[in-house]
């Protein structure tokens, strides 16, 4: 009986676990033991799916997921591997000179080595071979993975002006950062210095970080493109890929977890020269700045398939006053529809976005953007988690 459970754990398994069975024997009952040693690639198929644990329940992993598994426990990533489509002739020599150049600048080093050896030195190239992340870094000419879309709105459906990208992601950094630094509204705010010191409505610090985060972390594996669309109250960055391994919405904003990157040559690539300082670190970043730009924070969305990050130019001012509503501190900008929002919380904490959605008469994205900047006031909320947790009035 023992072999045959052992074969059947052996036989519907992939890669294949044998199990150490030992058989003891306490107050005259026997006890099986089967002890089975942590495989170290992952993961392992069960009659040839897979399986991840969430909370008390098993769930069937997607084949994305089985991927992104895979390639952490190997700790490699996608763009460290081969590009079957693409060789040296896609890549520009000029750009990868341009590279070297920054890497010596920043490292305050002379790199003596041919382009080719310095990049097989750093992994960009990996046996002899165009990896998928030099393809993104160097791209010659168009490059078909790479789309971002960048378009000035009016309004939601007038568009003024637009760009679309298709080229190496150091390019589209610096051309994304143009197009929007060319739509923002600029303040002159007179100091005691000799010259006016400029203001952006919007910050720039902040802009470019999460620019950087979605060139980086962006699964290019996805075939849709990246998505930027600048209002005249907000900035909208849309980014395929969900929040990369088991990275939750509330860990993230809590800056409860650790670093992980989806492309970790790119993520090399872009520090080797002084582009990002540290990993893992941006979001809180991007707060920061915000709170000391005097603006409200931006508000994270999970997309299905995607990522979006808001980032609002409305102003963080909060003032004392008297009022009969929720609470005795309002701020100048709090909306009726934020207010009716409390009001409705206040009558049921557990209330569900649905059912705020319905009562107030606007989108289930419309009361999360207003949640968002309720918390940002710190006038909100939330305890415990999204489905079984509740609101608090501060």
């Amino acid at each position: 009986m023992l072999s045959n459970g052992v074969n059947e754990i052996k036989n519907k398994t992939n890669p294949s676990i044998i199990p150490i069975v030992e058989v003891f024997e306490i107050n005259k009952k026997k006890i099986v033991v089967f002890e089975i040693d942590e495989y170290p690639i992952k993961p392992v198929s069960l009659k040839g799916r897979y399986f991840k644990r969430i909370k008390n329940s098993n769930h069937q992993m997607s084949m994305n997921e089985v991927a992104n598994e895979h390639l952490r426990t190997i700790n490699s990533s996608w763009d460290y591997y081969s590009d079957p489509n693409h060789t040296f002739e896609h890549v520009s020599i000029v750009k990868i000179e341009k590279y070297i150049e920054e890497y010596e600048k920043w490292n305050n080093t002379k790199v003596d080595f041919e382009p080719t050896e310095f990049l097989i030195k750093q992994e960009i190239l990996r046996d002899g071979k165009l990896t998928f992340g030099a393809y993104l870094l160097f791209a010659k000419e168009l490059c078909i993975i790479s789309d971002i879309q960048i378009g000035r709105f009016k309004s939601e459906t007038k568009i003024i002006d637009s760009l679309s990208l298709n080229t190496d992601i150091f390019t589209e950094l610096d051309e994304i950062l143009s197009f929007i630094k060319k739509h923002l509204m600029v303040e002159f705010i007179i100091t005691g210095n000799a010259q006016r010191e400029e203001r952006f409505d919007f910050p720039l610090d902040v802009i470019r970080e999460i620019v950087i985060n979605m060139i980086i972390h962006r699964d290019y594996r996805d075939s849709s493109g990246s998505i930027i669309k600048i209002y005249d109250d907000r900035i909208e960055f849309y980014n395929p890929g969900d929040l990369y391994g088991d990275l939750t919405l509330d860990e993230l904003l809590n800056f409860n977890y650790k670093p992980q990157t989806r492309n970790k040559l790119i993520a090399k690539a872009f520090k080797e020269i002084g582009k990002i300082e540290k990993y893992g670190t941006g979001i809180k970043r991007i707060f920061s700045i915000c709170k000391n730009y005097n603006v409200i924070p931006p508000i994270i969305n999970i997309i299905k398939g995607g990522f979006e990050v808001v980032l609002y130019k409305e102003k963080l001012k909060v003032t004392d006053k008297v009022t009969d509503k929720v609470t005795d501190k309002v701020t100048d900008k709090v909306t009726d529809n934020q207010i009716k929002i409390l009001d409705l919380i206040k009558e049921n904490h557990k209330i569900t976005t649905t059912m705020l959605s319905e009562k107030v008469g606007i989108s289930q994205r419309k009361i999360k953007e207003n949640i968002s900047k309720l918390k940002a006031l710190n006038l909100l909320k939330r305890i415990g988690s999204t489905k079984s947790g509740s609101w608090k009035i501060l």
